[in-house]
């Protein structure tokens, strides 16, 4: 058991997804796409891959740019590998505005992808140092709470962030989501605190 943490909080510091300069520099098709992406993601043997089904309902949703004559290139794949991350903790309206605000309006997408691989380098790597203070005597319960907690917090403030994003651009929040609408799909970015 503790070899297999102490395996995946080795994973935490040492994989991460390619940089701008690293990531092909020539047009790809969707299945090259698609088995790039299940390398450049840090997934988790359970975790669903990447679809073709899924890159075009992003596509289609604004969030990645349309393919230039069914070839993906840096650009697609920067946006893909950050969608694919933030999937798991941010709905896709969320994406969309962080993915325009870094991608698309103020920087160039190399710049903001950047930005976007050194806030990961630095959150993957204060969690491997986390996971040093559970090394001995702790249950993975405990652990297993600890872990949750601060992904609570942090998308808690995630959230404020976003919300303050949106009042900065004027955006209205979107209307609180109805009792059986699934986690995914709830947008809470713009809760009052």
């Amino acid at each position: 058991m503790e070899e297999a943490l102490q395996a995946f909080s080795q994973r935490l510091r040492t994989q991460r997804p390619a940089r701008w300069e690293q990531l092909p520099d020539f047009a790809l098709y969707m299945d090259q796409v698609l088995s790039y992406m299940d390398r450049q993601v840090l997934r988790l043997d359970e975790d669903d891959p990447l679809t073709s089904a899924m890159v075009n309902n992003y596509t289609k949703n604004g969030l990645v740019p349309r393919a230039e004559g069914k070839k993906y290139g840096r650009e697609h794949l920067a946006y893909l590998t950050a969608i694919c991350t933030l999937k798991r903790v941010m709905s896709a309206r969320d994406m969309d505005l962080l993915i325009r605000e870094e991608l698309r309006e103020d920087h160039s997408a190399e710049s903001g992808y950047a930005a976007f691989l050194s806030s990961l380098d630095r959150a993957l790597t204060s969690t491997a140092d986390a996971m040093e203070a559970y090394k001995e005597d702790a249950s993975l319960a405990d652990a297993a709470i600890h872990f949750a907690l601060i992904s609570y917090a942090a998308e808690l403030a995630s959230s404020r962030y976003v919300a303050l994003l949106r009042q900065k651009k004027g955006q209205e929040c979107p209307a609180k989501p109805r009792k059986k609408d699934t986690k995914k799909e709830q947008d809470t970015s713009c809760g009052t605190m």
